[in-house]
């Protein structure tokens, strides 16, 4: 019965489901196809073979993927795929995530800057981005060997990303101490995060 209110309470949510390592593509291909919205964030990574180097595309959230859910009743369509492990919880309950994590995640990816998978940073100091091609999506600011990147973040996850941004597109976000506001200004004036 808990497992329905989830569901009752948020109909069409984005979930995260928990996949075996490298059948990301395959689990999302099969949940399309039966008609499902699944979203597989992919970035090109340079790779090392023995005679050549070459670019290939790799999961952003390794051993994850998100589906979109209508109700509780979807959820076995998706676990009885192969490479399925099951859904990102609380115990069995499956959590949804936050729409606007899911939504700047997207937007992080169809922006067409470079992203790449980043260490999970808890709270800290945030930013807005107010231009270019990611207005409106707020993260974390961070800067790596000279460039400065805003890192987006999966809560339910532990898991984030780093997208390459321009140092003039970020605004501080402001929350209610002045200790997160000192915070966020020592970032913007350039200190690096690790």
């Amino acid at each position: 019965m808990e497992n329905q209110e989830i569901f009752d309470h948020h109909p069409g949510k984005w979930f995260a489901i928990r996949v075996k390592p490298q059948a990301e593509r395959v689990v999302a291909t099969i949940a399309r196809y039966k008609g499902f919205e699944e979203f597989l964030p992919l970035y090109k990574a340079r790779r090392r073979w023995s005679d050549r180097f070459q670019w290939v595309d790799l999961p952003l959230f390794p051993g994850y993927l998100f589906c979109r859910l209508k109700n509780e009743e979807s959820r076995l369509p998706i676990l009885t795929i192969p490479g399925v492990l099951h859904f990102v919880g609380i115990g069995k309950i499956p959590v949804p995530i936050d729409d606007r994590e899911v939504a700047a995640i997207q937007a992080a990816i169809q922006s067409g800057l470079s992203a790449e998978p980043w260490p999970f940073l808890d709270v800290g100091q945030k930013v807005r981005i107010e231009e270019g091609p990611l207005t409106g999506t707020e993260g974390i600011l961070v800067e790596i060997r000279r460039k400065q990147r805003i890192v987006v973040s999966v809560s339910l996850l532990s898991r984030s990303i780093a997208v390459e941004i321009e140092r003039h597109w970020a605004r501080p976000l402001y929350a209610g101490r002045s200790k997160r506001m000192v915070q966020t200004n020592s970032l913007l004036s350039g200190a690096t995060c690790a």
